[in-house]
This record gives structure tokens, sequence and C-alpha cells, in this order.
């Protein structure tokens, strides 16, 4: 029977090497499980950033819109403006002013779902970490 220097059968230092790396892979697994837990809740946290956005402009639109273009266009009218022309400029600056507040919410939740947010860099670099391992005792 083969033996090492320090006079260990081959075999059963081959058997300790099979099982150390057995065990190195299942907790490589579940550091993997924890990462890809942890990018989930920053992935539902850009969702929700978005939805909020989402929502806000929405609710901005259809309940500030009606009152807030109402007192512009009454401003300009007062300032002897045609009524007509004084609700459209009034509804454009509104919708300008919404949809910039509304894109800065949505711009914001984008971001966060980014691929370069997703990547499990953890445990690509414990694996990096442990196969060189795995190469030097070998």
């Amino acid at each position: 029977m083969a033996r090492t220097e320090e006079g260990r059968p081959l075999a059963e230092l081959l058997g300790g090497l099979a099982g150390d790396i057995s065990t190195l892979f299942r907790k490589e697994i579940q550091l993997a499980k924890a990462e890809a837990s942890e990018k989930l809740s920053e992935t539902m946290a850009g969702v929700v950033s978005l939805l909020i956005g989402t929502v806000l402009a929405l609710g901005a639109l259809g309940v500030l819109l009606t009152a807030v273009v109402s007192v512009l266009a009454a401003f300009f009218v007062s300032r002897n403006m045609d009524p007509t022309l004084a609700n459209a400029l009034a509804a454009a600056i509104v919708g300008v002013v919404v949809g910039v507040v509304a894109w800065i919410f949505a711009s914001k939740g984008l971001n966060a779902l980014k691929a370069r947010n997703l990547n499990m860099n953890i445990t690509a670099g414990s694996l990096s970490r442990d196969a060189n391992i795995v190469k030097e005792r070998l």
C-alpha cells in the first residue's frame, strides 16, 4: 500500500481530500443561496422604488393636477390671457413638472435593477479562492 512521507496511506489522504472538497462545495452552495437572497432583496427594493415613483406620478396627476392647472390658468387669465390658451399653457407646465418628478423616481428604481447590482461577487471570489486551494492540494 502506498504511503506518504507522514506515514499515512495515500487512499486515506485522497478520501479526506474528497470529503473536504464535498464539504467545501456544500458551503459554497449555501453562500450562493444567501447571496442570491440578498440580491433578490436589493432587486425588490428597486422594484418597490419604481412602483412608488409610478404611484406618486399617477396620484399627482389624478389629485393635484386639476387644482394646480386651474390655479395657474386663473393666474394667466388675470394677466389678460385668452382662457383657452391659459388652460393649455397651465396644463403643459404642470404636466412637465409632474413628469420630471416621476422620471426621477423611475430612474432611481431602474438604476437599482441594473445587472451590475445583481452580480454575486462574494460567491465568485470565494469559488475562485477555493479552486486555487484545491489546485494547490492536488
